[in-house]
């Protein structure tokens, strides 16, 4: 579900820490959020990331577990994040980072099912 609407500003200043890439993004109402890179996908010759916030409101529980998906444009040579307005465009990208983090889940439960037999 796309819920915020993340235009243009990212914080040049990404952190690795540990090999994860931490952007700041600011909302239209110039709201500051920190999220982690969860991945990056290259769709028909356009770039999109998946990321997760990392301040997860503890009272939210909505948002645990959630990530936004974004359109990676260039800008003056620089990489900005976009919200994707096209609903179709959005249900198509969002659905195959779905299958990408939900595989990789899959997998760590197969393991440990295995580990139990």
């Amino acid at each position: 579900m796309q819920e915020d609407n993340f235009d243009g500003d990212i914080d040049n200043d990404v952190e690795m820490d540990m090999e994860v890439e931490v952007y700041t993004l600011t909302d239209e109402d110039g709201n500051e959020s920190d999220f982690e890179l969860l991945g990056r996908q290259d769709v028909d010759g356009q770039s999109y990331v998946a990321l997760a916030p990392i301040d997860v409101d503890e009272d939210n529980d909505d948002e645990e577990g959630s990530f936004i998906v974004l359109k990676v444009v260039e800008e003056d040579g620089e990489e900005i994040f976009e919200t994707i307005e096209d609903d179709d465009e959005f249900d198509r990208i969002a659905d195959i980072f779905e299958d990408e983090l939900m595989q990789d889940m899959d997998y760590d439960g197969e393991e440990s099912d295995s580990e139990e037999e």
